[in-house]
């Protein structure tokens, strides 16, 4: 009996939470949420439900789990080792977060779900601390923090959520049909609009079926950027940098002059 507790309790030790969410996570990239089940876990990882259950109270808590996981592999890649401007680094952000819903189909509707059902877990808060922290440095004054951050991080969820509702909408139009198809049936059908009811519409049909989804990210990314950078104070000029009434080289005379 005393042999069994022990291989039984290094079993459980070897079965790390970590391998568990890796392994959940390896399910929903390749079957979604409904195929995420605790008997298809057991048989991927080779073990007992009740070895799962010890790291794992339920499948709410997998799923919170596995999202938390991937968002945080997500907002740790930057473009480089050395850190960035501000802006530099709420576009590495971005990025990885709009990256992360494409690679994983199913993140996209698990962080609407979480940051509306349990805003205050760790997702939520890792991706506002990730960016406030950037609008900070912006030199945006504190009374403006939460509402640049929450705008920043609205835009970044909502597109790059769009943009992977975009791709799922291509693959279910069936084999042999990607995003080119999907975006040139989208940009015919806004040019067969009405064209006194929808002229602006009509008009960037085109841009619709030839645009790059991540330079439009990017683009609009920059757009909030300027708007945010446009709350900051600007700044004061140094003594030296000031123009000074006297005469000489680089100075402006007094208009009596």
């Amino acid at each position: 009996m005393a042999t069994r507790t022990g291989r039984s309790q290094r079993r459980t030790d070897a079965l790390s939470r970590e391998r568990i969410v890796e392994a959940a996570v390896e399910l929903l990239d390749t079957s979604g949420e409904s195929g995420l089940t605790f008997r298809a876990l057991t048989e991927r990882l080779a073990t007992g439900p009740g070895a799962i259950y010890w790291h794992v109270a339920n499948k709410t808590e997998l799923l919170d789990a596995a999202t938390d996981a991937v968002v945080a592999a997500a907002l740790a890649v930057r473009p480089s080792e050395s850190p960035g401007s501000p802006q530099d680094e709420v576009r590495a952000v971005a990025l990885g977060l709009f990256e992360a819903t494409e690679e994983h189909p199913w993140l996209a509707a698990q962080l609407a779900t979480q940051l509306s059902r349990n805003p205050s877990g760790t997702v939520a808060p890792r991706i506002f601390e990730s960016l406030g922290r950037q609008v900070r440095a912006l030199g945006v004054p504190e009374g403006h923090w939460f509402t640049a951050t929450s705008a920043l991080m609205h835009y970044v969820l909502g597109a790059a959520g769009q943009n992977a509702a975009n791709t799922g909408s291509a693959r279910a139009l069936g084999p042999g049909t990607g995003r080119a198809e999907f975006l040139d049936a989208v940009s015919t059908a806004w040019e067969g609009l009405d064209p006194g009811d929808y002229p602006f519409t009509r008009a960037v049909a085109g841009q619709v079926r030839d645009h790059d989804d991540r330079e439009q990210f990017l683009a609009g990314i920059d757009l909030v950027l300027t708007g945010i950078t446009a709350l900051s104070p600007p700044r004061e000029a140094s003594p030296a940098e000031k123009p000074s009434r006297r005469g000489g080289a680089g100075r402006y005379p007094p208009p009596d002059e």
